[in-house]
């Protein structure tokens, strides 16, 4: 992608269709005027009286207890440094997205004009009544250890410059698990920090608080070796001189254990690595490009334990590991602050989540065999469903032992099932398909790129690395749009109709033929056939020349199925295919099936399609719950409507015994657990969270699919094709740019599952 391009992406995302990421949506009824009086006058009164006799019931009435405010007054943004506060606006709403996406906090993001020490504190400190807690956010050292350390001793509830202890809290705990891997005691190494900025003072602060001793220490700024003899160093500065006399970086690394890289760019030669000890750990976090290459650090030495702040490589140090899920355990006990206890409890817990069996869900996104401890595994993934369960309970533990939590937590199974719950409101399994897909990207034929929102989609997955597009329609169309979007790129442009592929069409025209010649095909029908986009386009799968492809966008959907069935065909065993839908919704991914191919399914064929459809669950590392749907439950009533749903689910049963699935069920029943206990303790769903649903015909599933879609704005990935023999999707007609991104994605990872079940 050019620079330009970028730069305009960039600024349509923020500005489109609404300016900025983050708004306030209403939790409460607000339909009728009974509710809006309750919602404010006369029914606020009573609230506000309680409040006033008991400040706490603040956080019993008010949204206080979920709320945090990211607060910045922009002089240390990212790499673009003191750009003032609205400039830093949108990097504060960014820090309330992943506020929200990893930990289900509310944030209201600052932007404090004022460069004035105390004038920003007596700011925050005014405004503090609104919060459950303060995340301080880009502000300049040495200013930013003054006004944490004041704010965190005035105010009573949790403040964190997450600047400072979230790359801190993270490195860490990879710093303790590599020096078990280089079996090394922190008492013992010698570590060097390059850069003396919030950051890297605050790492090395707790640091020593694991062990690390100060003689050991080097620390290295723009000047060169802090030393004890420097004159007119910040006080910060001078708790880490040593009185070694050394200058320079290269004098620093000989024969040092550790590297902290906090600071610039390839300063980091090979030269460096190579005088350092024995199972060297360099931790070059500088973003984003760090101290030094990661390839040329693996590739100078082999026995390197290292880790970046980059995502493309392993050991990635990210913040979003940290400050989310402090915040969380210490506003579920309403701490007054975030202490050192707190903040040692986090790193022990990400330090050891780091040594446990990864689940295949996590290991699927980042798609490995099998994550495991070790040189390339010392810290957790942002992706990893365990954090919000395993960090927020360890600092919560942590301010009640510590005595700073002022609603301690008793029932700590409940706890950890509400901080499950938290997960469903996040779309993190869209990133993870994106993220898998990524690894191994594939040869992906859209077959309507004459289409400028298909275009669009081709240049984005191209772009991200997503998959490497074929783009298939008319040339001269394709290469007017490419032009208008500065898709300036060397992808293949085929177009079905062009002399150019007539060699082609006639090969393909004769595989055709000699499959159905016996079925009414003659020779001259096959190659009539091949201008065809979409015969064109399954042909180009069949015989290997792409390994996917995605179609639909301007053709209804029995049009566009016709050929691939007729071409590609279903896959051994299966007599029916049929389609998925995977929502994203407020509780979590949900699979509806059958969304789009048939229409009246027996009751076998329903079989099948739970069959199918919890294979490809479990294709995104996810164990399938699935309910048969009707709208009777349990035999309730004889109609053949419903006995066929009963009957599906009696051969499953006796087929898949180990198959979590049951029926027929209503749609509320299956969705609410309570009710479901309650009524049909029976159940095989009885304490199960569902997570797919049959529905009993193409009319149920698909209107439901578009109401969800339209009404609640889930977000809808599919339909997904199951059954076929190569893998080739179609998309809804008219369908969005996003959604066609993400079948994109779908169409990959379906021919990297292919590919590894030929390989075995």
């Amino acid at each position: 992608m050019s620079k330009q391009s970028k730069r305009r992406e960039a600024l349509v995302y923020h500005a489109k269709p609404t300016p900025g990421k983050i708004k306030v949506v209403p939790t409460k009824k607000y339909a009728s005027q009974r509710d809006l009086s309750l919602a404010y006058s006369p029914g606020v009164a009573e609230p506000c009286l309680e409040i006033a006799k008991e400040v706490e019931n603040v956080y019993k009435y008010t949204a206080k207890g979920n709320l945090v405010a990211v607060i910045s007054n922009g002089t240390a943004v990212l790499g673009l440094g003191n750009i003032g506060p609205e400039a830093s606006k949108p990097v504060m709403e960014g820090k309330g997205l992943l506020f929200k996406i990893f930990a289900d906090i509310d944030v209201f993001d600052i932007e404090v004009d004022t460069e004035d020490v105390d004038a920003f504190i007596e700011t925050v400190k005014n405004i503090a009544p609104t919060f459950g807690g303060i995340n301080l956010e880009d502000i300049k050292a040495p200013e930013a250890f003054e006004i944490e350390r004041r704010l965190k001793e005035e105010l009573d509830i949790p403040v964190m410059h997450d600047d400072q202890h979230g790359t801190a809290i993270i490195s860490a705990a990879a710093l303790i698990n590599a020096l078990e891997l280089a079996e090394k005691n922190i008492k013992d190494v010698k570590i060097v920090v390059s850069g003396a900025g919030a950051a890297a003072i605050s790492c090395t602060r707790l640091y020593q608080a694991c062990g690390a001793s100060r003689e050991n220490i080097v620390m290295l700024d723009s000047k060169g070796v802090i030393r004890d003899d420097r004159d007119n160093l910040t006080s910060q500065k001078a708790e880490f001189a040593t009185h070694r006399k050394i200058d320079t970086l290269s004098e620093a690394m000989q024969d040092a254990d550790v590297f902290i890289g906090l600071s610039q760019p390839d300063i980091v030669t090979p030269e460096m690595l190579l005088s350092m000890s024995e199972n060297p750990i360099v931790f070059a976090m500088a973003n984003p490009v760090p101290e030094i290459n990661y390839q040329l650090a693996i590739d100078t030495r082999d026995d390197i334990i290292m880790a970046t702040g980059r995502s493309d490589h392993p050991n990635q140090v990210n913040n979003v590991l940290g400050f989310p899920f402090i915040f969380r355990g210490a506003l579920d006990v309403r701490a007054t602050k975030i202490n050192e206890a707190m903040k040692m409890a986090a790193v022990k817990a990400l330090s050891e989540l780091a040594k446990e069996p990864v689940p295949e869900q996590v290991n699927i996104a980042y798609a490995e065999t099998r994550l495991a401890f070790g040189k390339d595994y010392i810290i957790p993934k942002p992706f990893d469903p365990r954090l919000i369960a395993v960090v927020p309970p360890a600092v919560a533990k942590a301010a009640m032992e510590s005595g700073v939590a002022k609603e301690p937590i008793e029932d700590w199974a409940r706890y950890e099932n509400i901080l499950l719950e938290r997960l469903g409101s996040d779309n993190k399994l869209v990133r993870m398909l994106l993220g898998r897909a990524k690894a191994n990207p594939k040869r992906v034929v859209f077959a309507e790129a004459d289409q400028l929102d298909v275009l669009k989609a081709a240049q984005i997955v191209y772009e991200e690395g997503i998959a490497h597009p074929i783009l298939l329609g008319r040339k001269e169309t394709i290469v007017a749009l490419m032009a208008e979007l500065e898709f300036d790129a060397n992808v293949p442009i085929v177009d079905p109709k062009s002399d150019e592929e007539t060699e082609r069409k006639n090969r393909y025209a004769k595989v055709y033929w000699e499959k159905r010649q016996r079925q009414g095909v003659t020779i001259y029908s096959a190659q009539k056939k091949m201008r065809e986009r979409n015969y064109f386009a399954a042909m180009m799968v069949n015989v290997g020349d792409a390994d996917s492809l995605i179609t639909g966008y301007s053709r209804n959907y029995p049009s566009v199925v016709k050929p691939m069935l007729e071409l590609v065909g279903m896959a051994d065993g299966v007599s029916r295919v049929a389609t998925t839908n995977l929502m994203m919704t407020e509780r979590g991914p949900m699979f509806l099936s059958d969304t789009s191919i048939n229409i009246d399914p027996s009751a076998q064929t329903l079989a099948k399609i739970a069959r199918m459809t919890s294979q490809v669950t479990k294709m995104f590392g996810i164990e399938p719950v699935t309910a048969m749907i009707s709208y009777s439950n349990f035999g309730s009533s004889e109609n053949p409507r419903a006995e066929k749903v009963n009957d599906a689910v009696s051969y499953l049963h006796k087929a898949y015994p180990d198959m979590v699935v049951d029926g027929e069920l209503q749609t509320d029943f299956a969705l609410n657990a309570k009710m479901l206990q309650d009524i049909f303790p029976f159940s095989k769903l009885a304490g199960r969270k569902v997570n797919t649903l049959i529905f009993p015909n193409l009319d149920a599933a698909n209107i439901t699919y578009k109401l969800m879609k339209e009404l609640n704005k889930s977000e809808s990935i599919g339909p997904i094709m199951m059954g076929m023999r190569k893998p080739v999707h179609i998309l809804q007609l008219g369908a969005s740019v996003d959604e066609i991104v993400n079948m994109a994605a779908i169409a990959v990872v379906d021919a990297q599952e292919r590919e590894k079940r030929q390989a075995k």
